[in-house]
């Protein structure tokens, strides 16, 4: 029976969390006092529930222990004021009112404090890791350890960042708000940013020896989904949650039983999730409707729905994708992306087409040490028959990845061009 409620209490944990962690930080202003007094929260219902049962509203129960909390530390800390006494009130009103009176008085403000709380974990002044650990921390709710295995990185080395950036944002007094106006867009960026960053660590893993962590795949779609709900009137939001959704929708057919990687061609369509597919597109849809003119996250989205709605690899619309990289190469120029221009044009255009493009970003620095550079140049030096050459690619491109699935696979693609 205790074991039982203990998987209560961490799945209610994982669900209410940033609720609770948002709506004390109104109260605080402050994150990581937020997130202390959401704790506490925790180790009482760890303390009582076993022995009173789980309430009927987990998270209203937690919510008014944290503001109890919350109110002792306002107390203490000798900062009685209006809102002091507007939080007593609130808090003895919740006392007396039914679950469900509860229940409205936490929504009416739940969203605005959840927007809040995203904005400020991703607020530029923290460096991207530090944004990623936080955010999957306070609003993703995993754990330090949960973090730390899946970045493959030491726990005290994200337990670390999370009390830098807690500590920066404090120092910096960064204000617990939503920005508004020209600010906007810079922070929605940053928050968008954080989110494709978890997602693609989870899509192609930097290291390691999985090619692919899907829980965090989970964890981005999942803050994606939440940030369109409590944004639907931002054009980005709804094309970043597209892009995801199709994405994650080949997840079970990029590797074989063993984990083996399987190349986007060679892939079982079949095994594609097409409930992810039709969200992905619907999300699509969402963002075009807002009228404005496609931003990176939609341009990316529609390249990714134009290999979702190909039945095969030949049906594939290679000169609309190809089409959609150049507009993105306008929006966003980056060598990343003229190299994956480099792929639609040589499929649509031949490779010798795709390998010019390609020959000209050799001498670009970011690329420098990019394993795909090498990998991508072989392909289209394979299709030219220059079998040597392609093998010396690989072998490269096998030389700089540090994720060890994508290594094999390199090499014995390598290794297959001595047959030629």
């Amino acid at each position: 029976m205790a074991t039982d409620v203990q998987k209560t209490i961490d799945a209610v944990w994982r669900i209410e969390s940033p609720r609770l962690i948002a709506g004390l930080a109104r109260i605080v202003r402050d994150i990581g006092q937020a997130e202390d007094l959401a704790q506490e929260a925790l180790v009482a219902a760890l303390e009582q529930w076993p022995e009173t049962g789980i309430p009927r509203n987990p998270g209203a129960w937690l919510m008014t222990v944290g503001k109890h909390r919350a109110l002792d530390l306002l107390r203490r800390n000798k900062r009685l004021d209006r809102k002091h006494e507007e939080l007593g009130r609130e808090i003895v009103s919740q006392q007396d009112n039914t679950v469900k009176d509860r229940d409205a008085s936490l929504d009416d403000e739940v969203g605005d404090d959840l927007l809040r709380l995203i904005f400020t974990a991703c607020h530029p002044v923290l460096s991207a890791e530090a944004r990623v650990a936080l955010t999957l921390r306070l609003l993703g709710g995993l754990t330090t350890t949960e973090i730390a295995r899946a970045f493959l990185v030491p726990e005290p080395t994200i337990a670390q960042r999370i009390v830098r950036a807690k500590r920066t944002l404090a120092e910096a007094k960064i204000p617990f708000e939503v920005p508004r106006g020209s600010e906007l867009a810079t922070r929605l960026s940053s928050v968008l940013e954080v989110i494709y960053l978890v997602f693609n660590e989870g899509y192609s893993a930097t290291s390691g020896d999985d090619w692919m962590r899907p829980a965090l795949c989970e964890d981005a779609l999942r803050l994606g989904r939440m940030v369109a709900e409590l944004a639907p009137a931002e054009q980005e939001v709804h094309g970043l949650v597209g892009l995801m959704e199709i994405q994650a929708s080949r997840l079970k057919a990029r590797t074989d039983p063993s984990g083996h990687p399987i190349l986007l061609a060679d892939q079982n369509r079949a095994r594609w999730d097409q409930l992810l597919i039709h969200r992905g597109l619907a999300a699509i849809e969402r963002s075009g409707k807002l009228g404005a003119d496609p931003g990176p996250y939609e341009l990316q989205a529609w390249i990714a729905a134009c290999h979702a709605i190909a039945r095969t690899v030949e049906e594939t619309d290679w000169p609309r994708i190809a089409h959609f990289y150049g507009l993105l190469a306008k929006l966003t120029p980056s060598p990343i992306v003229e190299l994956n221009r480099a792929v639609a044009v040589a499929q649509s255009a031949g490779p010798e087409a795709g390998l010019q493009i390609v020959n000209a970003l050799t001498e670009e620095p970011v690329l420098r040490n990019y394993h795909l550079l090498p990998a991508v140049r072989a392909d289209f030096l394979i299709k030219l028959r220059r079998f040597d050459e392609a093998r010396d690619e690989l072998a490269r491109a096998a030389s700089l990845t540090n994720n060890s699935r994508e290594r094999d696979l390199l090499l014995e693609r390598a290794a297959a061009c001595r047959i030629y």
